[in-house]
């Protein structure tokens, strides 16, 4: 049942980070493998569907992102309705049981088919394991630490994704772009559903605490009033699930387009791995900073001025030739994600009541991955019909508007602290 019926909790259960640390600090560990299994993709993927099968249209090269988005995004949406109704837990193991086929399809399918299936399945690995490492920790902190809990989680998984795109591609350029680079991903799968199996522990109870302390009473409202709230009936749940949604268009783009083009200007395997680690390295790194600041700062600023720090290091790509410029490009895109994505999350939790606090996180998590869909789809076209310079910029504009938006819509509001007693 979901947890607005359940107003109490066993003794013994408090909120707050360093009253739970030893089960966060294992949700940051178990994370740090659900990106990496991300980042096994991020450098070798487009480049296996280049020049291991022959394929010649971009559109085509990048149909394994709008596989992973579509089915990732439908998979947030229902993963925060069946873990109210069964448990964060059990929807993390199946996360995880989803995931264990990947690392295999990819490194040995015999046809691209294989590989975008692949990359179905991970889309549900992402789109339950993921998500429940995150709702479960904001879970554990209550109200006044969402940024912090949001930043060391997206920290963990997001350098974790640089970490591997790193290594895949030195393995990559050594020992060839199959199977070698995809035994980290074996890895990652057995050890994340292992700890999620024999060490978790459900979070529930903590929403219970949490309820039973809040200032305003539990609401019972439906999945698609949550759902109309968080898309466009709410003004700060719209401009933060629209700016979700580009953020990870951009993404979706970079992951795609980003090898392609840096490949046809002579980098190697090696050096796009670098190229490819910096931007989630320092998106990772930086949001144990970002995190913690939108909580004592607010969410609005940091959301615009990251929106428009990435825009301009998508038009710096765009512009330049050279490495030195594009490892700086990457450098711009890490900062302003790692500005922009937990103080969405937080900016979210913010306007959520906890009894559809995780429903909502849901339908912001659909609308965001949605994004990787749509940006792989529409960056490929367009370098189709007008090349990967043109298709970079198009979505830098796409990008700085979005900012324009939250900037114009947003009212900031600060985290609720009916829960303060709790701390």
């Amino acid at each position: 049942m979901p947890p607005q019926s359940n107003t109490s909790a066993p003794s013994g259960i408090r909120l707050g980070l360093r009253e739970n640390w030893r089960q966060f600090s294992l949700l940051v560990l178990i994370n740090a493998f659900v990106g990496g299994m991300v980042g096994l993709e991020r450098t070798v993927v487009p480049l296996i569907g280049s020049e291991e099968f022959k394929i010649a249209s971009t559109t085509i090269v990048v149909s394994f992102i709008v596989s992973f988005g579509i089915v990732k995004a439908i998979a947030n949406l229902i993963s925060g309705h069946f873990a109210d109704v069964y448990g964060r837990k059990h929807m993390l193991v199946l996360g995880w049981l989803f995931g264990l086929p990947v690392p295999f399809m990819i490194g040995w399918g015999p046809t691209w088919g294989w590989i975008i299936a692949a990359n179905a399945l991970l889309g549900i690995n992402q789109g339950f394991a993921w998500s429940m490492t995150v709702i479960m920790k904001v879970d554990l902190v209550g109200p006044k630490s969402r940024g912090l809990a949001v930043g060391l989680n997206e920290f963990a998984g997001y350098l974790s994704v640089g970490l591997t795109a790193f290594f895949t591609g030195y393995i990559a350029q050594r020992y060839g772009l199959r199977p070698q680079p995809f035994y980290l991903g074996i890895a990652y799968a057995v050890l994340g559903l292992a700890l999620s199996i024999l060490l978790v522990r459900d979070t529930r109870h903590h929403v219970g605490l949490e309820l039973a302390n809040h200032a305003a009473p539990a609401e019972k409202v439906g999945f698609w009033e949550i759902f109309r709230r968080a898309s466009f009936g709410d003004r700060n749940l719209f401009a933060a699930s629209q700016a979700g949604l580009v953020n990870n268009l951009n993404d979706g783009m970079s992951w795609g387009i980003f090898p392609l083009f840096f490949t046809a200007f002579g980098l190697g395997v090696e050096q796009i791995g670098v190229l490819k680690a910096v931007y989630p390295a320092v998106w990772g790194v930086l949001q144990t900073v970002t995190g913690p600041l939108s909580d004592r700062w607010g969410r609005k600023g940091l959301i615009v001025a990251g929106m428009w720090v990435q825009a301009s290091g998508l038009f710096l790509t765009a512009a330049t030739r050279e490495f030195r410029w594009w490892f700086v490009a990457s450098l711009l895109l890490g900062l302003g994600t790692a500005m922009v994505y937990p103080t969405l999350i937080a900016s979210v939790s913010d306007a959520s009541h906890p009894s559809w606090r995780a429903r909502s996180l849901s339908v912001y998590r659909f609308w965001r991955d949605l994004g990787y869909a749509i940006g792989a789809l529409s960056a490929g076209i367009m370098t189709d019909l007008f090349g990967a310079a043109w298709a970079i910029s198009a979505i830098g504009v796409l990008t700085f508007a979005s900012g324009a938006l939250v900037a114009v819509i947003m009212n900031e509001r600060r985290p609720a602290t009916g829960t303060d007693k709790t701390q």
